[in-house]
C-alpha cells in the first residue's frame, strides 16, 4: 500500500515542486529517481565521445551529481521544462567529472591532436576528404592501427560535433534558430556556419553522415543507434569520432567561427 502511495505522489509532477521547495526531502528523492532514467540517457550519448574504457555506470554516478544539482537550482516558475534543463546540468557534470578525475589521459589528448593534424593537412593537401588509408600512411600506421589510435583518441574536446564551434564566437552548434530580438548581423553570422556545417557533412560518407544524424538529431544513444546499424558500440563510436575528425579538418581554415 505504501508503494502505491509513493508512486501516485511521484506521478504528480507539480506536487512534488511544490512540496520540495516546502522543504520535503521525501519529494526530492521522488524526482531523483523519477529523472534517474534521463541520466541513464544522457550518459548513453556522453559514451559515444569518451574512451572506451570509461564505463557506463561510471557516467552514469557523474550524471547523477548534477541531476542532483539540476534539482536543487531549478525555478518551476520560469516556464523551462525541467528535463531540457536537467540534460544539460547532467552532461555538463559528467564531463566536469571525467576532466576532475583526469579519467580523459593526456596521451589520449596528444592522440586526438595528432589525428586532427594528421586530417587538417591531408585536406588541405589533398583537397579532399582523406581516406583511412591515407591517414594512417601520413601517421606511419598500418590500418588496425591508426582504428586502435581512433578509439584512444576519442574525447570530447576533440570528437564531438559541438566541439567544432569556436568558444569565442559564443555560439552552440545545436541552437542556431535565431531570436526575435537578434540583430541582422547575427543572423548572418549564424547561416553562415549552417551553410558551411551542411556543405561539410554533405561530403562525408553515407555511414558517418546516418551516424551524425542518428546521434545529434534524432538523440539516439551509443547502444541505439549500434542497433538501428546492427554495428558494435565500439564501430558505432569510430565511425562518429572519424566524421568529427574529417570535418575539423575540412573547416579548419575557418578559424574565426571553427576550431
Amino acid at each position: 500500500m505504501e508503494v502505491n502511495c509513493l508512486e501516485k505522489r511521484k506521478s504528480d509532477e507539480k506536487a512534488l515542486w511544490k512540496a520540495f521547495q516546502k522543504g520535503d526531502l521525501q519529494a526530492r528523492n521522488l524526482l531523483i529517481e523519477k529523472y534517474t532514467p534521463l541520466v541513464k540517457y544522457v550518459a548513453g550519448r556522453v559514451k559515444l565521445v569518451v574512451p572506451p574504457q570509461i564505463e557506463f555506470d561510471d557516467l552514469v554516478s557523474f550524471g547523477i551529481i548534477g541531476l542532483i544539482q539540476a534539482i536543487d537550482r531549478f525555478d518551476p516558475e520560469r516556464g523551462v521544462k525541467f528535463s531540457t534543463y536537467a540534460a544539460v546540468r547532467i552532461r555538463g557534470a559528467i564531463i566536469d567529472e571525467l576532466r576532475a578525475q583526469d579519467w580523459i589521459s593526456r596521451s589520449s589528448r596528444e592522440k586526438a591532436k595528432r589525428l586532427h593534424q594528421a586530417y587538417k593537412k591531408l585536406e588541405q593537401t589533398l583537397g579532399r576528404l582523406p581516406e583511412d588509408e591515407e591517414v594512417a600512411r601520413e601517421l606511419g600506421l598500418d590500418l588496425k592501427e591508426y582504428n586502435k589510435l581512433v578509439m584512444e583518441a576519442n574525447i570530447p574536446e576533440l570528437t564531438s560535433l559541438e566541439s567544432l564551434i569556436n568558444p569565442d564566437s559564443g555560439l552552440q552548434l545545436m541552437d542556431q534558430i535565431p531570436g526575435e530580438n537578434e540583430r541582422p548581423e547575427e543572423i548572418v553570422y549564424d547561416k553562415e556556419i549552417k551553410r558551411l556545417l551542411v556543405e561539410a557533412i554533405d561530403r562525408l560518407k553515407e555511414q558517418e553522415k546516418l551516424v551524425l544524424a542518428l546521434y545529434y538529431y534524432e538523440e539516439l544513444t551509443q547502444m541505439e543507434i549500434a542497433q538501428v546499424l546492427d554495428l558494435s558500440p565500439a564501430r558505432v563510436s569510430q565511425i562518429h569520432a572519424k566524421a568529427v575528425l574529417r570535418l575539423r579538418g575540412m573547416l579548419s581554415r575557418k578559424r574565426a567561427l571553427f576550431l
